[in-house]
């Protein structure tokens, strides 16, 4: 097979899929979208292509070089719909609640007085998320109705017109750390803990990485969200309350493992080439 890698920037995860890639016997052609012109009035010579690996950090990068992609007629993982789907943490939320997930209790509102009605009802401390963004950037923790006022006029006053989202989320009271798991076309290859003393446990903010052993509730959880945000190669973000719940909080379409290689010791970037052609080959 002869396969793409479409990235912005190199990282550890995407020379680690261009090895394994060659290791597997297959041609690689990377494809540096941020240095890339794209004809949308042309074919831009990716036919010959069996599919391309999607890894851009950029989400609009990632979105819109995928939408080029699949219009010329070449599979991408993950696809167009799959990529813009799990970014918004909103629809995100909305598509597994209503599919019988388990997820914090949220509410959306988009004025001040909405804000403090959904607190009302959710109590504090609470949780205001951007509906798009990753590594726990701009995620703030209202302790009570002051700080909540203070981030909601924060956001008001920021350009960008998602921030006037107000996306409001129960505080789920974790035992210093969250769970990720890797979900590959069905498949559930590893989990990490990451583990912090902060209420925020990203790897990106200082969260420590800890192979985590999933048990078959949990096993059974990812493997649904996965199928039910279109399956393909994700990452699964669950919350364990102290009261013996697992809520999933998030799901990411171009998820980073190179922590969870380094704990885990499983070549993640292997499994994913393997499980991704066996998939295309049905």
């Amino acid at each position: 097979m002869e396969i793409g890698v479409a990235y912005d920037y190199v990282r550890w995860e995407e020379r680690a899929i261009i090895d394994a890639i060659r290791k597997l016997g297959h041609e690689v052609k990377p494809i540096q979208v941020s240095k890339k012109v794209f004809w949308l009035t042309e074919m831009n010579g990716f036919s010959e292509l069996d599919f391309v690996v999607q890894r851009c950090v950029s989400f609009y990068r990632a979105l819109t070089s995928t939408a080029i992609f699949e219009e010329q007629g070449v599979t991408v993982v993950n696809s167009f719909r799959v990529i813009r789907d799990c970014e918004d943490k909103l629809y995100t939320t909305l598509r597994l609640s209503r599919n019988n997930i388990p997820v914090p209790r949220t509410a959306v509102s988009f004025s001040r007085e909405g804000s403090l009605n959904i607190a009302e009802e959710l109590g504090y401390p609470l949780v205001v998320k951007p509906i798009y963004g990753s590594w726990g950037r701009m995620v703030s923790r209202a302790l009570d109705r002051d700080s909540l006022l203070e981030i909601i006029e924060f956001r008001e006053y920021m350009q960008s017109p998602y921030f006037k989202v107000h996306y409001i989320q129960e505080y789920v009271d974790k035992p210093s750390r969250d769970i990720r798991a890797f979900y590959f076309w069905g498949e559930v290859p590893a989990a990490i803990y990451r583990v912090s003393s902060s209420w925020k446990t990203n790897t990106a903010l200082g969260g420590v990485a800890v192979e985590a052993k999933l048990d078959s509730e949990l096993i059974e959880i990812v493997k649904k969200c996965g199928d039910i945000m279109g399956g393909g190669v994700l990452g699964v973000d669950i919350l364990e309350s102290r009261d013996g719940r697992y809520l999933v909080s998030e799901v990411n379409a171009i998820p980073e493992f190179r922590n969870t290689v380094r704990v885990t010791r499983k070549d993640l970037a292997k499994m994913m080439i393997e499980t991704t052609i066996k998939n295309m080959k049905k």
